[in-house]
């Protein structure tokens, strides 16, 4: 009976490691959809996606916007750094980079937390941008630990067709 049990279960536990490690690439989460304005995103981390919506869906950005985002962490945040490039003809050109836990100063909740912990973050953020450009771009976020383990990835893909009459 143990034999004939492994036999159906082996090809079952072969086909998952098969799937899981196979993975290239995580779908695409739309975030925004409208006639005139796209916004998706897609986990960079070839080992883990990630949950985040965001609130508004227009090219017209309020100061803040209220974000969500949720994740099971894989390394341990001692200390955190956000970095936002943008996608120039194929290169990636760094816009912002910034420490936001610090081993002796946690400014967030999730400063501090351990491998495997769950980590929810919602609150409004300052988005420093008031109105997104007329085309197609594509800006990667980045966050990574003190031993430069990835925390979060996500490249986010933008579309708005609207032009805007000065």
């Amino acid at each position: 009976m143990g034999t004939m049990k492994t036999l159906k279960v082996a090809p079952l536990i072969f086909l998952l490691i098969w799937t899981v490690t196979s993975i290239t690439r995580w779908p695409s989460h739309t975030i925004c959809k409208t006639d005139n304005l796209e916004v998706k995103y897609r986990s960079c981390d070839r080992r883990q996606d990630f949950a985040f919506s965001f609130d508004g869906c227009s090219n017209v950005l309020p100061q803040t916007a209220n974000i969500r985002i949720g994740t099971i962490l894989r390394h341990p945040i001692r200390e955190l750094t956000v970095d936002v490039s943008l996608a120039i003809n194929g290169k990636k050109v760094p816009v912002y980079s910034k420490k936001i836990c610090e081993r002796d100063h946690p400014q967030f909740s999730f400063c501090g937390k351990k491998k495997g912990e769950y980590v929810y973050y919602e609150a409004p953020i300052d988005l420093g941008v008031h109105e997104i450009p007329q085309g197609d771009f594509n800006v990667t976020v980045e966050m990574f630990n003190e031993d430069h383990q990835t925390i979060i990835c996500a490249d986010f893909t933008v579309r708005n067709l609207e032009e805007r009459l000065s």
